[in-house]
């Protein structure tokens, strides 16, 4: 990489390094305390150091990862894996909660929660009374 930065913010870093889509998500997602720099909530425009403990909590993923370069300019996946490497202890995490199915708690196949107005009104009909 090329251009790499000596400064740069911590909203450009999470963008430039594709956690998030836009710059605008990244900022929000720091406003909301889903970012924490060695552990202390911060501001969008706070300032990335190199060796940097980055926690980033999002409804897809959970990771924590060192930072090992800056830029402040986005470019390909392969370049953008180059600014960060993951804590071992994420990567553990991150395994599992793979095997343990922790992400999808609120995932359910559709037809197993409660009955639709439909159904609601099959019940009623089959059964002559009344449902709920």
């Amino acid at each position: 990489m090329t251009e790499l930065a000596l400064k740069c913010r911590l909203d450009k870093w999470l963008w430039a390094a594709r956690f998030f889509k836009t710059r605008s998500l990244a900022t929000t997602a720091i406003e909301t305390g889903k970012v924490h720099v060695d552990g202390d909530r911060v501001k969008p425009a706070k300032e990335v150091l190199i060796g940097q403990i980055i926690h980033i909590r999002n409804r897809d993923f959970e990771v924590e990862v060192s930072v090992l370069a800056l830029s402040n300019i986005r470019k390909g996946a392969p370049e953008a894996a180059l600014l960060y490497s993951e804590t071992p202890a994420s990567i553990i995490k991150r395994e599992n909660a793979k095997v343990t199915g922790e992400g999808e708690h609120a995932l359910r196949d559709r037809g197993a929660g409660r009955p639709t107005k439909r159904q609601l009104r099959d019940i009623k009909k089959f059964t002559g009374g009344t449902y709920g």
